[in-house]
Parts: structure tokens; sequence; C-alpha cells
């Protein structure tokens, strides 16, 4: 008669193993489909595990007051050959319970590709075969970089089957659509069924379009998320740059100070708003600088060309001449394209301190937050003097820049800020 193992199941998205607390059957037990047969504890509540089908239990491998990782064998199963054949199984590939630990294919490197912990399996590393009913090492959960705390799940839809590709090409919907559907395959894959159930679902749900540039930003904001991003922040005063704002013919936006300044430190070393390509570091050949612009339902970056060649004085009208063509959403050829950084002043919405992401072919990105008056000690007046100041935030690419180079180029950029008639 045919096997089938029966494995811990995703109990949740923040569940990556369980501790199995009790053990409500035996071998020889006749059981039921979607029989509680276990126990489980995880950090949040006791849950039950169940059966896939009708079947007879043949071996109990998992022992009590014990973790085992989602998709872990916990036992088997003697089932019919119709059952057999639903779970993918005929009774002549069916492998027994001592083997089929040891005839499962090893992971593909990609299923933990950007995540912080995988399911590891010993066994799959044995050159010899186990004797009939030797016990089999469980998998684990083990970090695949040490210091880094386990996350909230270990697989879910990092593998797709070509047949759930297929169908979600035809459907036109990519990998990120399925992050928030939990997986009732193994180890918490998401199978076709679960996929079915995930659009059936959305077909009973109110839905409007995504107009083509809400479809744009996402799919930008897709791609960035597949690099190690991270950001930085510190504190900048704004007096010295509303001052000289006061007193200009011409009145620069703050966001224009910050791409001035940005290009200044950037053309000191260009290394650091260089791309990651392979092994090689990708320089920039221009200082081109990027700036957000909010239109209707989404964001527009026009970029200033060669901004570390020319003033503060002669970027205005340049800046101003692209806001209003951004709004209008007639950007200029020259005005598109890939810059090396994108300045976004998130502070007009209010927004005190943010975490930008760069564009996938950027980066950096560098933020300012809400400009607030603050009370901040002076040694030479040995008091409390009212300050303007606001979150100056830099989000990078890892993989380019670690924390203490993030940390420095921030504070040459508001260094710069501090003598806005040098810019």
């Amino acid at each position: 008669m045919p096997h089938i193992p029966i494995t811990m199941p995703q109990l949740g998205e923040s569940i990556a193993e369980a501790i199995v607390v009790d053990i409500q059957v035996t071998p020889g037990d006749a059981v039921t489909a979607d029989q509680e047969i276990m126990e489980v504890e995880t950090n949040k509540a006791v849950m039950s595990v169940t059966t896939p089908c009708d079947g007879v239990i043949e071996r109990i491998t998992a022992d009590t007051d014990v973790s085992y990782a989602v998709g872990a064998t916990l036992g088997y199963l003697t089932v019919n050959d119709e059952d057999a054949g639903r779970f993918g199984l005929s009774q002549s590939e069916s492998p027994s319970p001592a083997e089929s630990e040891e005839t499962k294919p090893p992971s593909e490197p990609a299923e933990t590709e950007g995540v912080h912990f995988k399911v590891e399996d010993d066994q799959l590393s044995q050159p010899t075969s186990p004797a009939p009913h030797e016990e089999q090492a469980q998998p684990t959960v083990k970090p695949t970089i040490e210091g880094l705390p386990v996350p909230a799940k270990a697989t879910g839809a990092s593998y797709l089957s070509p047949r759930l590709k297929a169908r979600m090409v035809e459907l036109g919907l990519n990998k990120a659509d399925l992050a928030g559907v939990a997986g009732s395959g193994s180890g918490g894959r998401v199978t076709v069924e679960d996929f079915e159930n995930f659009v059936a679902e959305l077909e009973r749900s109110k839905m409007t379009p995504a107009s083509p540039m809400r479809i744009a930003v996402a799919d930008s904001m897709r791609r960035s998320w597949t690099r190690p991003l991270a950001t930085v922040g510190s504190a900048v005063e704004l007096d010295a740059l509303l001052d000289h704002r006061r007193t200009a013919q011409q009145k620069p936006g703050p966001a224009l100070y910050l791409i001035r300044a940005l290009a200044l430190a950037l053309s000191e070393n260009t290394a650091v708003a260089g791309r990651l390509v392979g092994s090689q570091i990708v320089h920039p050949k221009a200082v081109d600088i990027g700036f957000a612009v909010e239109v209707e339902d989404g964001v527009l970056v026009p970029v200033i060309r060669d901004v570390d060649r020319k003033p503060l004085a002669q970027l205005v009208p340049i800046y101003d001449r692209l806001v209003q063509q951004a709004r209008n959403r007639r950007l200029p050829p020259e005005a598109t394209g890939a810059g090396i950084a994108t300045v976004t002043n998130f502070g007009t919405f209010g927004i005190v301190w943010a975490t930008p992401i760069p564009l996938p072919e950027q980066n950096l990105v560098l933020g300012l937050g809400r400009g607030r008056k603050e009370p901040v000690w002076d040694e030479t007046k040995n008091a409390f003097v009212p300050v303007t100041g606001a979150a100056l935030t830099l989000s990078f690419d890892h993989r380019i820049l670690d924390g203490g180079a993030a940390g420095r180029l921030l504070a040459h950029v508001a260094a710069l800020l501090q003598k806005p008639d040098d810019l």
C-alpha cells in the first residue's frame, strides 16, 4: 500500500516551527480525513495537526516536547491508491517511510534567496541509503546569515511550480501578488489549489482597475525590493538654508538645496552611487540627480543632468520648469531616464521620518522630513535657542554601502547645507 508523509503544516504567516505537545494516535489506528492527530504549540497558540486523507497510521516519527520546522515529517499514513494519486504518488513510485527523506530532491538555492533562514535536512547530504525504518534526521530551521533573527516565514511563495507560473502568466500576475497567500503545500508552499482559491476570493471582492501610473510604480518598487536596502538618518539644521532662501533673488525649494548638496558630495566619490553588477562596481558617468514629484495616482522622477557643474542659481529655473512639466506629465526626453540618485522632500506631506526606496537602477535616495522649531543648547549663549530642524534620511543598497559610509555621506550633505552660499 502507498504511504504519504504527515508533515508539520504552515500554522500561520509568522510561524516557522512548532513544538509537539501531544500525540493522539498510535501506529495501526484508522483515521479519517482532517482528523486531529497531534497538538503542537507555537509562540502564539496551541494548534492541531490533521490528516490529509483517510488511512491507517503507519508510523509516528515525531516525539513530544521536540520542536519541528514547518514541512518536517511527523509520521506516515498508509492510504489507498486513489488518495495516493491525488497527492501525486503511485503505488509503484510511492517511497517507504524510511526512503521518503532520502529520495526527496535537494532544495534549489533560489528557495532560500532573500530569506534569513532555511529548512535543512541533513539526510540530503548522506551518500549512502539508510537501512529500512532507520530514523531520519528531521528538517530544522537554520539561519543562513549568522547573527540575524529568524524571520516570520521560511518559504510561502518562494517556489512556484511550472504549472502555477503558467497560470499566473495567463492572469497577468507576478510573484509579489502572492505575498499575502498562505500556502497549504509542503513547507508552506503555495499550491495551484491555494492560488485558485485566492483568485476566487478576489472575484468576490470589490475591485477597481489600477492606473498605468500605479502599475508602473508598483513594478518599479517590486524590482527595487530584490536588493538588500537599508536607511540611516540624522538631524539637520535648516536655519542657514531658510535664511539664504529668504534673501535669494530666485527662491530655491528645499529639495533643490538637497539636490545640489548631494551632487557635490557624490562628485567627490562616485563609487558610493555606483551599481554592483557581478563582482564589479559600475561608477556613474555623470552626476545626474532625480527628484520626486507627486502626480495623480503616482510619482514621477524628473532628472537634472550634471548637477555638480551647475550652481544653485542656475538650477532654480530648471527645477521649477521640470516640476510643472512633471505635474502635467509632459517631461522632455532629456529629463527622463536614469539618474544616479533621487531626492524626495516627504516633509511637504507632514511626514517627520520615512524610509523611501531607491529606484531599481539607482543606489541612493535622500529624504527630508518636516521642519520643526526645537530648543537646542547653545554653548556660547549658555542657553537654549530655537532652531528649525528636520530629519535627513539616506536609503541605500546595502551591497554598496555599509552604515558607516552611509552615515558619513549623510553628514557631508548636512554640512554642505550649512553653507548655502557655496552651493
